[in-house]
């Protein structure tokens, strides 16, 4: 199985340098690594140079024009520029455990996708994580909240709980599909612009589809780093066309991912 990082990212070159310092060190690496940029300015371009010059895995730098928050779009984009079977997908200041991509791959099951965890941190920790790159604080260290999340303990996986609803507590910042699925509903629906939704969208229109939910814990830790919450202006609109999918039983996304599948220009070879 081949597997693809998928890591969004806007504006936030300092975290995404972190979150990339931790790629490094996986166990397993993945096979590729997508930055899917919302937009971002000339900064997260030159960290991606400066990373691909020695990076252990193909690294590629996937951008569209700033117009707002459009993690759809640019997830959508990435998705189909993604060689492997198999999409891990984080967001640019989810900063994951060594073992992390490893225990996705060996927990993967076809007909499934999967939901991670991941613990908090705090301001001060993560200012301190960004000054000074990136050491595993662990369950006790300090400025770490929802603990639990922070717990390696892999034999535990298997007996991970939490809902198997496919959309309630749905995070796309750590979240992990079969490509073919993603294919199948047309990935993200991109007329949710603005903040929320988009994901519990995606993965509502999976379970129409048949894919089920299963969750993963203890197993492939990541750390959430503090910042501050983005707009909710857009979250009614949104949550009201989420309600509409719910009770539509749709599966496709009307404007979604195969409008990217032949598009040779979407990856910026920097």
């Amino acid at each position: 199985m081949r597997l693809s990082l998928l890591i969004a990212t806007y504006n936030w070159p300092e975290a995404l340098a972190v979150v990339l310092q931790a790629v490094r060190k996986q166990d397993v690496l993945p096979d590729e690594v997508l930055i899917a940029d919302d937009g971002s300015g000339p900064a997260t371009q030159e960290l991606v140079i400066r990373a691909q010059r020695d990076f252990p895995v193909p690294l590629h730098h996937v951008w569209h024009e700033d117009r707002g928050f459009r993690a759809g779009a640019i997830r959508n984009q990435a998705i189909a520029r993604a060689t492997g079977d198999y999409v891990l997908q984080i967001d640019g200041d989810i900063v994951l455990h060594r073992a992390a991509v490893a225990a996705h791959r060996s927990f993967a099951r076809r007909g499934s996708f999967v939901q991670g965890s991941r613990a908090l941190l705090s301001e001060a920790r993560t200012r301190a994580l960004l000054q000074r790159g990136w050491v595993e604080p662990g369950p006790f260290g300090a400025g770490v909240s929802h603990r639990i999340n922070a717990w390696y303990a892999p034999w535990l996986a298997p007996f991970s709980g939490g809902s198997r609803d496919t959309v309630e507590r749905i995070r796309g910042c750590h979240i992990a599909f079969w490509r073919d699925d993603l294919l199948r509903v047309n990935g993200y629906d991109e007329a949710y612009e603005g903040w929320g939704r988009e994901d519990s969208d995606l993965t509502l229109r999976l379970g129409h589809a048949g894919v089920v939910r299963r969750n993963l814990k203890f197993a492939a830790v990541a750390y959430h780093l503090w910042h501050r919450q983005n707009s909710r202006d857009a979250l009614d609109r949104n949550s009201a066309r989420l309600d509409e999918a719910r009770r539509s039983g749709r599966v496709r996304a009307t404007l979604g991912l195969d409008q990217y599948l032949h598009n040779t220009d979407l990856l910026l070879e920097t």
